[in-house]
C-alpha cells in the first residue's frame, strides 16, 4: 500500500509541473510583444498598379519586421474584400515608450485608426476617400485609384484635398506623426472585425522569404514596391519604387528589438517620448506636384492630410454619389483626367451589353458587364411594386456574392498556378475550366432575371366580384 500510495504522489507531481510548464508558455506567447528601439524606413514613392476588376480593395504597402530580417516591404496589392460592405484599415507603427511596435490591419464596416499615416491612394490618414460601397457593388474613386474603366464602369470623381505631405510611417516619438484617433475610429474598434484572409497572409510571407525586400538590402527602395495580386510578384501587375524613403538605424549600442509585456494589446501612446534613442527623421525635401499633373495618381502627388482637429471636414467636403436602384455605369469614352474645377461627375446611363456581339466569351466574372433591368414595374398597386423591387434587389444581392465568391475561387486557381510553375497548356486548361464555370453561372443568372421580369410583368389576378344568382326554373 505504501508503495502504491508513492507512485500516486509522484503521477500527481508530474500532472501539476506539466500543467505548470504549459500554461507558462501559453502566458508568454500571448503577454509578450515585440518592440524595436528604431523606427521603421519612411514610405516609398511608387505608383498604384491598375485594379485587376470589381470590388478589389486596395491595401497599401507597409514595412513589416522580424528578428531574422529587420525591417521589410510588404508590397501594396488589390485584395478581395471577405465580405461586401467590408473596408481595409490597414496596419501602422507606432511609439510604445520603450520602442516601436506594430498594430495589424483588419477588415471592417467602418475605417478604424491607422496611426494618421499618409499611405496615399485613398488612406490619407484618416478614413478612405478611394471609394465606397452601394448595394452590394463597389464604387471606386477615379481621382485617387487607377481604374480601367472599359473593365470597372463603378466610378465616380470626388476630388480630396489635403493639407499636408509626408511619408513618416509611424506614429508618436521623435519625428513620428502625433495624429490621435477621432470618435469615429475609436467607435469602429468596438465593430466586428476580419483579421487579414489568407491571401494577404501568404503575401506577407512571400515578401519575408524575399530578400530584396529588406531594408538592409534595398536601403529603402524596395524592386516590388506593389502588385496587381497578391502575392504575385512576377510579370505584368509588378511595380517597383521610383523613390527611396529615408531608412533609420539602431542607436550605438543598443538592441534592436526586445520582449516587453503587453498583454496581448497595443500600449497607449504616449503625447512625449524620449528622444535621445534615436535621431531626427529628415524633413520632407520634395515639392508638391498636382494631382492632374499626372494621369495615374502617385503616392508624393497626393494632396496633404488634415489636420486631426478637423477629421470632419474632408468627411463633409466628399459629396455622395446617386443612390440609384441598380447602380448604372459611366461611358468607357470619358476622358482619365480629373479636371479640378469641375464637380463630381454624373453617372451616365449606359447602354444595355451586346454579349451576342462580344469577340471573346468571357472567362472571369470580373469581366461580366453589369446586369441591366428594365423600369421598375408601376401596376397602380404601391405595396406591390414595392414587393417586386426589394424581391429584385434581394436577387442583385446574391447574385453580386455569387460572382465574387467564384471569382475568388479562381483567383485562388491563379496563385495555386503560379506557384506551382506550371506550364502553357495547364493553363490554358485552368482557363477553359473558369470560362465554362463562369458561362454556367451567367446562363443561371439570367435565366433567374427572365424569371424574376416575368413574376413582375404578369398582371395581377382581378378581383373577383359576388354576382346574383339567377332563380332555378321550376
Amino acid at each position: 500500500m505504501h508503495s502504491i500510495s508513492s507512485i500516486r504522489l509522484v503521477l500527481c507531481g508530474l500532472m501539476i509541473g506539466l500543467i505548470l510548464v504549459f500554461c507558462s508558455q501559453s502566458f508568454a506567447q500571448i503577454g509578450v510583444g515585440i518592440y524595436v528601439n528604431f523606427a521603421p524606413p519612411d514610405l516609398p514613392v511608387y505608383d498604384q498598379p491598375e485594379c485587376p476588376g470589381p470590388d478589389y480593395i486596395w491595401t497599401p504597402g507597409y514595412w513589416a519586421w522580424t528578428e531574422d530580417t529587420g525591417y521589410y516591404w510588404v508590397p501594396g496589392t488589390w485584395v478581395m474584400a471577405p465580405e461586401p460592405g467590408y473596408y481595409w484599415t490597414p496596419g501602422y507603427w507606432a511609439w510604445g515608450g520603450n520602442g516601436f511596435f506594430f498594430t495589424p490591419g483588419y477588415w471592417g464596416p467602418v475605417i478604424g485608426f491607422y496611426g494618421g499615416i499618409d499611405y496615399g491612394y485613398g488612406y490619407f490618414g484618416h478614413g478612405y476617400e478611394g471609394g465606397r460601397w452601394d448595394n452590394g457593388r463597389f464604387y471606386y474613386n477615379r481621382t485617387v485609384n487607377n481604374v480601367n474603366v472599359n473593365v470597372i464602369h463603378n466610378i465616380y470623381n470626388t476630388t480630396v484635398v489635403n493639407n499636408t505631405v509626408t511619408r513618416v510611417s509611424y506614429n508618436g516619438g521623435e519625428g513620428g506623426l502625433s495624429a490621435r484617433p477621432t470618435a469615429q475610429e475609436q467607435a469602429a474598434t468596438r465593430e466586428r472585425h476580419i483579421a487579414a484572409v489568407s491571401a494577404q497572409t501568404q503575401h506577407v510571407e512571400a515578401a519575408r522569404s524575399n530578400p530584396e525586400m529588406r531594408a538592409s538590402a534595398n536601403n529603402g527602395r524596395p524592386p516590388i514596391a506593389a502588385t496587381a495580386r497578391p502575392g504575385a510578384f512576377q510579370g505584368n501587375g509588378v511595380v517597383a519604387a521610383r523613390q527611396a524613403g529615408t531608412v533609420h538605424g539602431p542607436a550605438p549600442g543598443t538592441r534592436q528589438a526586445q520582449n516587453q509585456p503587453n498583454n496581448g494589446r497595443p500600449v497607449p501612446r504616449p503625447e512625449a517620448a524620449p528622444q535621445q534613442e534615436r535621431p531626427p527623421a529628415p524633413q520632407q525635401e520634395r515639392p508638391q506636384v498636382q494631382p492632374q499633373e499626372r494621369p495615374r495618381p502617385s503616392q508624393q502627388e497626393r494632396p496633404p492630410v488634415p489636420q486631426p482637429e478637423r477629421p470632419q471636414v474632408q468627411q463633409q467636403e466628399r459629396p455622395r454619389p446617386p443612390q440609384p436602384e441598380h447602380p448604372p455605369a459611366p461611358q468607357p469614352e470619358r476622358p482619365q483626367v480629373q479636371q479640378q474645377d469641375r464637380p463630381p461627375a454624373q453617372r451616365q446611363v449606359p447602354e444595355p451589353p451586346n454579349h451576342e456581339n462580344r469577340p471573346n466569351p468571357i472567362t472571369h466574372p470580373n469581366d461580366i458587364p453589369p446586369a441591366q433591368h428594365s423600369a421598375p414595374p408601376n401596376s397602380g398597386n404601391s405595396k406591390l411594386d414595392q414587393k417586386y423591387q426589394k424581391q429584385q434587389q434581394k436577387l442583385d444581392n446574391q447574385q453580386s456574392k455569387e460572382r465574387q465568391q467564384l471569382q475568388q475561387q479562381q483567383d485562388r486557381d491563379h496563385q495555386r498556378i503560379a506557384q506551382q510553375q506550371a506550364n502553357e497548356a495547364q493553363k490554358q486548361q485552368m482557363e477553359q475550366k473558369h470560362q465554362q464555370q463562369t458561362q454556367q453561372m451567367m446562363q443561371r443568372h439570367e435565366q433567374q432575371n427572365q424569371h424574376m421580369q416575368s413574376r413582375q410583368q404578369a398582371p395581377p389576378p382581378p378581383p373577383v366580384h359576388a354576382t346574383s344568382r339567377p332563380p332555378e326554373q321550376k
